[in-house]
């Protein structure tokens, strides 16, 4: 069940997450929040869209499985100062909260990489009240699209995979959500989907940079030379591909991500 966090917590990676927004990454979720509701945010990472949930809920807690990694949301939120949130180590697949406790209970990216995500979606049932909302969304890495192939690029992604999947996770874990919420038990699921695309000129040079430095200096890097997956000389080549895509004028990148919203019972 124990499962190893691909991406680490290197500025690279950081970048990318704190990208994200409620706006950008929760749209499937915003129209079912109300000021009254008690939100749990499981593997909230830096916080971001955490912050842009609890101003839209009476409270949110914020959970990760460090106090290390806790520390990067307890920062975001104290710097937005958001006073009706707290904070919890917590293990999704074995929440230590009572029953019901929560009337939204949302993870976004998490499932992809922990051991058992079957079992995390029914301690996410458990501890939401009856009539609640379990929200989760993940990417589907083999569902990403790109133009043009640097071959690098399809370097990249295998590699993604092997690394990911040697550690536990489900990298295309966005198509097994609705699978996964009914063997968790859930009945009452909708199931959609939505996308990052990443075409200006200014979106492929961030994306593209930050691709081209993450797979140099982030926990992935490191787990694949360690493994044996690839060499320094691998992770330049990919890294070299990235900045080769974003330079191109007509490159084009889209992320596909599945979502769930499911009735607790």
């Amino acid at each position: 069940m124990d499962a190893v966090y691909t991406h680490g917590h290197h500025e690279s990676v950081l970048r990318s997450h704190r990208w994200r927004t409620a706006e950008n990454s929760a749209a499937y979720l915003l129209p079912h929040l109300e000021p009254h509701m008690r939100l749990l945010d499981v593997g909230s990472g830096p916080a971001t869209i955490t912050a842009d949930l609890a101003a839209r809920v009476g409270h949110v807690t914020a959970t990760e499985v460090s106090e290390e990694a806790l520390g990067l949301a307890r920062a975001e939120l104290t710097a937005r100062a958001t006073a009706n949130a707290d904070f919890a180590v917590a293990d999704v697949h074995a929440l230590h909260f009572p029953d019901d406790a929560f009337d939204v209970v949302h993870a976004h990216q998490v499932l992809q990489h922990v051991g058992d995500p079957v079992l995390a979606l029914r301690e996410m049932g458990r501890v939401t009240r009856p009539g609640g909302l379990v929200a989760a969304r993940d990417s589907d890495y083999a569902a990403f699209a790109w133009y043009p192939r640097p071959p690098a690029l399809d370097e990249w992604m295998a590699l993604y995979q092997r690394i990911a999947r040697g550690n536990g996770g489900e990298p295309d874990a966005g198509r097994r959500l609705l699978s996964w919420a009914r063997e968790a038990g859930f009945t009452d699921v909708t199931a959609t989907s939505s996308t990052w695309c990443y075409a200006t000129p200014d979106d492929r040079a961030w994306w593209g940079g930050m691709w081209a430095d993450r797979i140099l200096h982030s926990a992935m890097g490191r787990q694949a030379v360690a493994t044996g997956a690839a060499t320094e000389a691998d992770l330049r080549r990919i890294s070299e591909g990235w900045l080769e895509w974003a330079a191109a004028d007509d490159g084009w990148f889209s992320l596909l991500h599945g979502e769930i919203l499911c009735r607790a019972t």
